[in-house]
């Protein structure tokens, strides 16, 4: 059986590509030519093209049974916010046309984002019931995602066997991009650029292992009925957390002050203004702490019982996380108390 992935070249499209080839199938990509591609598997079709141009998308899909589609732009802020809609909402309107055309796929399972259901500030954990209220959008990012939810529930209902997936806050060993933006903090406190907590720690997220994601995409494909929708989060925690359960890891001491999300929000505002100028993207902005402000806690027992998904502690991936940070020389501490 062949396979199609879109967004290999990311973060976890690039842990799926592996996980498919240990399984045995047939793997083709469709990656730009600018994609960086060295931490990809050997032995993948590779088809050079882009979602958002429908010749190659189409070429790509051509003999595939299955289509993954994780690609996707995923910042919290850009220049350009236009650009969140041509790749996330149009490029999912090609992938679902190219199904369409191409008659051989017999499922698309397609990666969103909890963004896509919306904040949980009621303070219990919602399930894929969850509808986004769309009283606000905390980023330009996450309105997309919306939008695109919306077109992927409508091809469900028109019959496109179309699966879709709702990570949390994916993080893991692997690349250090803002798709592991947990990897990237701790990378932040560790090296001291980051000198505290960040805010009072009323914030909250179901955080998401990327093998524990790759298992369930792939579980959906086996197992997920066309129409269904599956959260594939973990355990709900907040960033105060996250730095908590690092610093009894590795036995360092934990942070001792909390810094205000206004002053970082002030900050973020210097970042962007610095952006502008430089044209690089900043590691902090205004949407990234408007995130900060609210709950995003949700259940995956939908997943557990039909996808048989298991997620991982956020204990126990953390453990990974940081022995991989400190191997690749990317973090420093003296001992551990794993």
């Amino acid at each position: 059986m062949r396979i199609l992935v879109t967004g290999a070249s990311g973060y976890l499209g690039g842990r799926l590509c592996h996980a498919l080839l240990r399984q045995g199938y047939s793997v083709r990509i469709l990656v730009r030519s600018t994609s960086d591609l060295s931490a990809l598997p050997p032995h993948l079709e590779i088809f050079y093209g882009d979602i958002t141009d429908y010749a190659s998308l189409l070429a790509a899909c051509s003999t595939c049974s299955v289509v993954f589609h994780l690609a996707a732009l995923v910042e919290p802020w850009l220049p350009d916010p236009s650009k969140f809609f041509s790749v996330n909402v149009g490029g999912l309107k090609n992938v679902l046309e190219a199904v369409k055309e191409t008659r051989t796929v017999e499922k698309l399972i397609y990666t969103s984002s909890f963004f896509a259901l919306g904040p949980t500030d009621g303070g219990v954990a919602a399930d894929e019931s969850q509808v986004h209220h769309e009283k606000f959008f905390c980023t330009e990012y996450e309105k997309s995602k919306v939008a695109a939810d919306k077109i992927a529930m409508k091809a469900a209902s028109e019959g496109v066997p179309i699966v879709l997936l709702y990570p949390g806050v994916i993080y893991g060993p692997g690349k250090v991009t803002a798709g592991n933006v947990v990897a990237r903090m701790i990378v932040e406190r560790f090296s001291g650029r980051l000198p505290g907590y960040i805010g009072n720690g009323n914030d909250r997220f179901s955080f998401s292992h990327v093998e524990d994601v790759v298992e369930g995409q792939i579980a959906a494909m086996k197992k997920g009925e066309g129409g269904n929708r599956y959260l594939l989060t973990g355990e709900n925690a907040s960033f105060k957390d996250v730095f908590d359960v690092a610093a009894v890891i590795t036995d360092t001491r934990k942070p001792f002050l909390s810094v205000p999300l206004w002053l970082i929000e002030a900050y973020g505002w210097l970042s962007v203004l610095f952006s502008r100028i430089t044209g690089k993207l900043p590691l902090i902005s205004p949407p990234t702490v408007y995130v900060l402000r609210h709950r995003w806690e949700y259940s995956c027992e939908k997943a557990k019982r039909e996808l048989d998904y298991r997620p991982r502690t956020l204990r126990e991936g953390l453990a990974e996380v940081l022995l991989w940070l400190k191997n690749m020389d990317l973090i420093r501490y003296s001992t551990t108390s794993q």
